[in-house]
């Protein structure tokens, strides 16, 4: 072996990379270097339908909508759409819901990934792991199919770490989710019916609702954004994790719906406007029982608010009242 001059000198000059670097003989028709071209069945991808199908929705923003089964062999739909998308709009997208895709069967894995603004994903099936990882703008609704005959609030409709990295974009899943729900959100919506372990982990912007009740360590190394758990039982106080939020209640129970709030009235408009939603897209039992009894119901709702995110949100609030003085 030779060694590098700057090796040879100083206390470097006694160092011997030979068993390191040791190349033993093999014969000719063994390759030491990359000599094939990988294969990764793009060709096959059900993207290309898509892109096939939306490729005027593409070009002139036109709205399109369209229908077609899915299987869990079909994995990262929608990230090679999303690029066409990105390619001519740039993160800016294409107006919301001008791609809206209905989608019946089993996602694969990374459903949804880096889905582009202006893209509606209807799933009436379930999905694996990894669903909406870095959402970027585009809309994922997920129910059980027509036919589903099981409960709701125990029926796991997503699998493990779902809108991981997520930027924007919302999402609703009617059902549960499992663990890691939402890590690393910086800047996306979600409503689900339930959530595994570790929830909201790390998470640092964007709004959770979570309909139903969660794993344990929720909110661990949370920073930012804001959750809300619907929480009939008073049981999410020993799941969360405490170090870096504080637990608040939208309306307490002595307090009239027309009377003062314990925090601002924003948080209610926020809260009922993303339950509004989950109803109106997955026809969520549980969201129309709230949203039909919603004065009664918000006192069991709970907000997860960061520390430091809400000092910072009130250094704001404090500097805009002085320059507006």
């Amino acid at each position: 072996m030779i060694q590098k001059k700057a090796l040879i000198i100083g206390r470097f000059k006694d160092l011997d990379f030979s068993k390191i670097f040791y190349q033993p003989d093999m014969g000719k028709e063994v390759s030491r270097y990359n000599t094939e071209t990988q294969y990764h069945a793009l060709d096959k991808a059900l993207d290309n339908e898509l892109i096939s199908r939306a490729q005027n929705a593409i070009k002139t923003k036109e709205p399109c909508e369209f229908t077609m089964p899915i299987s869990n062999t079909n994995r990262t739909v929608g990230t090679l759409l999303s690029h066409e998308i990105a390619k001519t709009y740039g993160n800016e997208g294409l107006p919301d819901d001008s791609i809206k895709i209905n989608l019946e069967g089993t996602a694969g894995q990374s459903f949804g990934a880096f889905l582009a603004k202006g893209i509606t994903f209807n799933l009436y099936g379930e999905g694996n792991d990894y669903v909406a990882k870095g959402l970027c703008g585009g809309k994922i609704v997920i129910r059980p199919p027509e036919n589903f005959k099981g409960i709701d609030e125990k029926n796991i409709i997503i699998g493990n770490t779902v809108m991981y990295g997520a930027t924007s974009g919302e999402t609703y899943f009617r059902g549960i989710a499992g663990e890691r729900f939402c890590v690393r959100n910086s800047g996306a919506s979600a409503v689900v019916e339930g959530v595994g372990n570790h929830g909201c982990e790390y998470m640092t912007g964007g709004t959770v609702v979570v309909l139903g009740q969660t794993g344990q360590n929720f909110a661990a190394g949370m920073s930012g954004g804001v959750a809300y758990i619907y929480d009939p039982l008073n049981r999410f106080g020993l799941n969360c994790n405490h170090s870096m939020v504080t637990l608040e209640k939208i309306k307490r129970e002595n307090e009239q719906a027309s009377g003062p709030r314990h925090l601002d009235q924003a948080d209610e408009k926020i809260l009922k406007s993303l339950v509004e939603k989950h109803l109106q897209y997955t026809d969520s039992k549980i969201a129309k029982k709230i949203i039909e009894h919603w004065d009664k119901e918000l006192v069991n709702f709970i907000k997860v608010m960061p520390n430091e995110y809400k000092r910072a949100l009130d250094e704001m609030f404090t500097a805009s009242n002085k320059e507006a003085a």
